[in-house]
């Protein structure tokens, strides 16, 4: 072979082993990055949404499985704070069951009905006029709960509202203007003492025996209380109480008039030292209404305190708790 082809073979072999190695050199960098990106999607895999590294989802782009997790959270956070709350005021109902000489704690009350329940005039309380306010005594239910009222307005302890306030113990107002005008204030705070508010009634402006006045001075009467309680107190009455529970068929017709939708009357009366019933059997029965009055030591051996205290004990003892009646009227 001649030098000079023997250099250009030389040549030739050695461009082709520097190319060869080239070549190899690209081949085994391909090779590695497809190995890197392989190795980074396969822990980016096993990392999972929300671990360290792992790209976060878009916002919105959750996975519905991810979404579901955190509402289920939500909701059981939701359900031990009403836990932890439903204990909070039960125990504080206790400690003040304690503190006002109660011999127990008041028991709960049922959940208002989902639809009141209709009222109906009670047999031997009806007149002769149709379409009239129901006058009642019982309100319809078998749940074993009763409701409390107080009538006219004289007397204004203050610790009447700490009491009832602090015992969580739901009450109606049948208010008379000549007994609360010394102080409207005393039922603006009584009104607003319970988380649901404890309602004004209509009592009328006096106190008269209503059956022995005529038609215009019964209307004068009711729609004039309906005026002062909705100036005072902000709204008009649905609910109405003739005093000594004494009406006739122009009782009813004024008190439609003047946009009373009912008539509660009592099936029992409390006093600090004694209860008083109107059934034969001299006990309670469900949806019991539970009448008494604003009055102090000056007219009654006790006080309000001691009135609730008497009241309660009963009521606690025969197994009836006290409801809100507002919710079935």
């Amino acid at each position: 072979m001649t030098p000079v082809r023997q250099k250009d073979q030389m040549m030739t072999e050695g461009g082709l082993r520097r190319g060869s190695w080239r070549g190899a050199r690209r081949a085994v960098g391909g090779v590695l990055l497809v190995a890197a990106l392989t190795s980074t999607a396969a822990c980016a895999s096993e990392a999972g949404p929300g671990s360290p590294g792992a790209p976060a989802p878009a916002a919105g782009q959750q996975a519905p499985a991810e979404v579901a997790a955190r509402s289920a959270q939500q909701k059981e956070a939701a359900r031990a704070r009403q836990k932890a709350e439903l204990a909070q005021w039960r125990a504080a109902r206790a400690a003040a069951a304690k503190k006002w000489g109660l011999k127990a704690t008041p028991l709960e009350a049922p959940a208002p009905p989902a639809a009141k329940p209709k009222i109906t005039t009670r047999k031997g309380f009806e007149t002769a006029g149709k379409d009239l306010p129901p006058v009642f005594t019982t309100v319809p239910t078998k749940e074993k709960v009763v409701f409390l009222t107080i009538d006219d307005g004289s007397d204004k302890d203050p610790a009447l509202i700490r009491m009832m306030s602090e015992l969580g113990i739901p009450y109606s107002a049948f208010l008379s203007d000549y007994v609360i005008s010394d102080d409207y204030g005393y039922f603006a705070k009584m009104q607003k003492s319970q988380p649901r508010g404890v309602t004004l009634n209509n009592h009328t402006l006096h106190h008269k025996y209503l059956p022995g006045l005529s038609y215009a001075r019964q209307k004068q009467e009711i729609c004039g209380m309906q005026d002062v309680i909705e100036k005072k107190y902000g709204k008009r009455p649905e609910l109405f109480r003739p005093p000594y529970g004494n009406y006739n068929q122009d009782t009813l017709r004024a008190a439609k008039s003047c946009g009373v939708k009912a008539v509660p009357l009592w099936a029992a009366e409390a006093f600090p030292d004694r209860m008083e019933w109107r059934e034969w059997d001299r006990d309670l029965h469900p949806g019991d209404i539970v009448l008494t009055h604003f009055r102090g030591e000056e007219e009654w051996k006790g006080s309000m305190p001691d009135m609730i205290r008497r009241v309660m004990n009963v009521i606690t003892a025969k197994g009836y708790a006290v409801g809100r009646l507002e919710d079935y009227v």
